[in-house]
């Protein structure tokens, strides 16, 4: 099924979403990716999402991608006595090691970790940052805190220290069981939670290798710092504006939206926009004009992807969401200035062969005016060096590789198209053509740039770039080396 956007929509799945002949509508009505929450996911149920998702990608004969999203450390205070307390501004609130009922003075912490990492000055949020504190004193089993911000504070709500680099793994061990269960699966992205450094996607990498591709969410101050670590480690990346909205002041999520849309771009990896883009859409069946402005700007950002989480998990109106995140993307992609503004910040390519031919494409194929570009790819990296580039028209992906189709599901402009390998040079043209063709991709006398970075029959492939030009009955009737 082809797309009419080149910008990819992730949806969520949950209790309003996790039928299979929900699913199906949801695909139908323009998702590309579906995301399953593992904080609120059973193996059970995961297992029942992916075998759903499998089904009708078969049916439908398209790649559709799944996103694992892992839970990550969460940190939570202990229980109050009576279930809820409140805490005034300017008072003095202890986080203790004891356990013991919490009240409006103090409450039991169970996260060792904090008390070894937060040093006085540092600030604590909770409550999503409805309430905040700052540390003024710190002893062995005791952290004491001005509260700046106060209010109702219940049970078990989470805190968060923006300021803290915290001594923990990027793992716990929910996430080892779920991550463990989910690569037998066959999962094809991995999203990684609360990740601080670059070194905590290196440590995931060696737990799942190639198995599936490591999506690094960018949600705290430390993971800002070390942006340029993170970017290289990870697959992709995805800016998770709730939490990083929490940890950092709100004015600054949108500048750091475009600061890490731009470095997943230019590294060519997939950039995902999350959290709240259609949120009044959980209740409504149209979104705020606001709401149609911030999916509209992450689109000519050049996102790979827009996301929507609590608007299809639990939404009264998911099928519209969709429709309307389609509808959108496809409104902003035809706005007369959209490819000047995509364009409008240039990467220069690295110094490789993969980009010198993506290059080289996106060139030759705006020339001579070619209907599309064809990528002929195993691991999915000549097609990711491509589409780095944005060019002006459609891309496919024409893969041996089951999984590597799924993967692409979520990079931009890219339709993704199984196929056997090519047996020599001759064969490969032929293909293209007559898959483009078929696909709506290229018209009657219409021209395709083809190109492969790696060998697909023929060693003759490697880094090859030809143009074809098709007849009235999708065969090649021109070509051009």
């Amino acid at each position: 099924m082809r797309r009419k956007r080149r910008v990819k929509v992730v949806a969520t799945l949950g209790p309003a979403s996790s039928a299979t002949e929900m699913i199906e509508r949801l695909f139908l009505a323009g998702v590309d990716v579906f995301r399953i929450n593992m904080s609120h996911s059973s193996h059970d149920t995961a297992r029942a999402l992916q075998n759903s998702i499998r089904w009708v990608g078969k049916r439908h004969r398209h790649p559709i991608g799944i996103l694992a999203d892992l839970q990550g450390p969460k940190f939570r205070v202990g229980e109050f006595a009576g279930g809820r307390v409140f805490v005034n501004d300017g008072a003095i609130f202890r986080f203790e090691r004891t356990e013991q009922p919490g009240n409006s003075e103090s409450v039991f912490l169970p996260h060792p970790q904090i008390f070894a990492a937060v040093e006085p000055g540092h600030t604590l949020l909770l409550d999503d940052g409805k309430l905040r504190m700052r540390v003024i004193e710190k002893k062995q089993g005791s952290i004491a805190a001005e509260v700046l911000v106060g209010g109702a504070l219940s049970s078990r709500k989470g805190i968060s220290l923006p300021d803290t680099l915290l001594p923990i793994g990027p793992l716990t061990e929910k996430d080892r069981a779920d991550l463990s269960y989910i690569l037998k699966l066959g999962i094809d992205w991995i999203a990684l939670s609360f990740v601080q450094r670059g070194e905590d996607v290196e440590e995931v990498r060696k737990v799942v290798g190639d198995r599936a591709a490591i999506l690094a969410k960018i949600e705290k101050p430390s993971a800002i710092a070390d942006l340029d670590a993170i970017v290289a480690a990870a697959d992709g990346l995805m800016v998770a504006r709730g939490d990083l909205g929490v940890e950092m002041p709100v004015e600054r999520v949108p500048g750091l939206q475009k600061q890490i849309t731009r470095k997943a771009r230019a590294a060519g990896k997939p950039v995902v926009v999350a959290t709240q883009m259609l949120e009044s859409m959980i209740s409504s069946p149209v979104p705020t004009r606001a709401e149609v402005s911030d999916v509209a700007t992450a689109v000519f950002d050049g996102a790979d992807a827009v996301m929507l989480s609590a608007e299809s998990a639990v939404g009264q109106f998911p099928i519209e969401a969709i429709q309307m995140m389609d509808r959108i993307a496809i409104e902003v992609e035809a706005d007369p200035g959209y490819d000047s503004i995509i364009h409008a910040t240039q990467t220069a390519p690295q110094p490789t062969g993969a980009d010198a031919i993506a290059t080289a494409a996106h060139a030759i194929a705006d020339t001579v005016k070619l209907s599309a570009i064809v990528c002929y790819t195993a691991t999915g990296s000549t097609a990711l060096r491509v589409t780095r580039e944005r060019p002006n028209l459609p891309i496919m992906g024409l893969t041996p590789v089951e999984s590597t189709a799924r993967r692409l599901s979520l990079v931009w402009g890219l339709h993704s198209v199984m196929t056997g390998d090519p047996a020599t040079l001759t064969d490969m043209v032929t293909k293209a053509c007559r898959i483009a063709f078929d696909e709506g991709f290229v018209p009657p006398h219409g021209g395709l740039l083809i190109t492969a970075g790696v060998p697909f029959g023929s060693p003759g492939a490697t880094n090859m770039i030809r143009i074809a030009f098709v007849d009235e009955n999708g065969a090649p009737s021109t070509e051009i080396r």
